[in-house]
């Protein structure tokens, strides 16, 4: 389903001209840091998601598989290790800009690959939560730091873990 299209005019006082701005309602524009990150990070990313496949990444990372709103297929971001008993907390740092947010907001039902063992669950954005406080809650610190310092519009994202399958 494609977005609904907005045609807005915009007057600009310097030059008194009008202009045409087309706006795709319910996508928020990504900000020039978030895509600049996204191309600085993007072999990190790739490397880390590799790692987290084979069981060999650090404890500090999981692996998030989202179904893509788009394409139907899944796909697999690596996040911040976020596990609390039942629940994987998680934050966005880029909010809604971020593609697996994105995912999530059309198919909610994930999983998460943590420890070597994949969990499926029931994600629920939080935009009223302290992503502040949250994220200095959250097990491992130095990503979180690390999260904290890169973030555009950060979002807590809380999964719903089912019981871990036999």
């Amino acid at each position: 389903m494609l977005s609904p299209l907005i045609l807005t005019t915009v007057s600009t006082e310097a030059t008194s001209a009008s202009m045409i701005m087309l706006v795709v309602a319910d996508r928020p524009r990504r900000t020039p840091k978030y895509r600049l990150l996204k191309v600085i990070l993007w072999g990190g990313n790739h490397a880390l998601r590799s790692a987290l496949r084979h069981d060999i990444a650090p404890r500090a990372f999981a692996l998030l598989e989202t179904i893509g709103r788009r394409s139907g297929r899944p796909r697999q971001t690596p996040v911040g290790n976020g596990l609390e008993g039942d629940t994987f907390w998680l934050i966005a740092a880029h909010g809604h800009q971020a593609d697996f947010v994105r995912n999530i907001a059309k198919e909610p039902g994930v999983r998460v690959k943590v420890g070597g063992t994949w969990r499926r669950g029931t994600a629920t954005t939080m935009a009223e939560d302290d992503t502040r406080a949250r994220s200095e809650a959250l097990p491992y610190q130095w990503d979180a730091a690390i999260g904290r310092a890169i973030a555009t519009t950060p979002l807590t994202i809380r999964i719903d873990l089912d019981e871990p399958s036999s």
